[in-house]
């Protein structure tokens, strides 16, 4: 049986002071599933990689923070190349008391093309 998907990286999610995490922080725990998003005009990061929660309930999009400089590049590249569903990222740990920073740990994985 092939895996339908791999672990790809872990990391925190950068911004979270700048962006809207605190408005939608009770719908958020380990497991919900968030979006990548490319962001090709932030003017602060050329590789910048919002991350996006769903927000169902108000219908609509809520961005809670970003991908970390450090660590965006190559999501950067595949999303600017057109490989917007490869990813699978989910928050894996919420630590309400640890610096903004810190309070969110997400978990990326990369999901295998049924196409092929």
């Amino acid at each position: 049986m092939e895996t339908k998907k791999k672990y790809f990286m872990d990391c925190h999610l950068a911004g979270v002071l700048y962006h809207e995490a605190n408005e939608v922080w009770e719908h958020l725990k380990p497991g919900t599933p968030l979006r990548l998003v490319r962001e090709l005009d932030n003017r602060h990061d050329p590789n910048a990689v919002a991350v996006v929660y769903d927000h169902k309930e108000a219908d609509e999009e809520v961005c809670i923070g970003y991908i970390p400089r450090h660590a965006n590049e190559v999501i950067a590249l595949l999303l600017e190349m057109g490989w917007t569903h490869i990813f699978d990222c989910r928050i894996r740990q919420l630590c309400p008391d640890a610096h903004p920073e810190r309070q969110v740990q997400l978990v990326i994985k990369v999901k295998r093309n049924l196409d092929n």
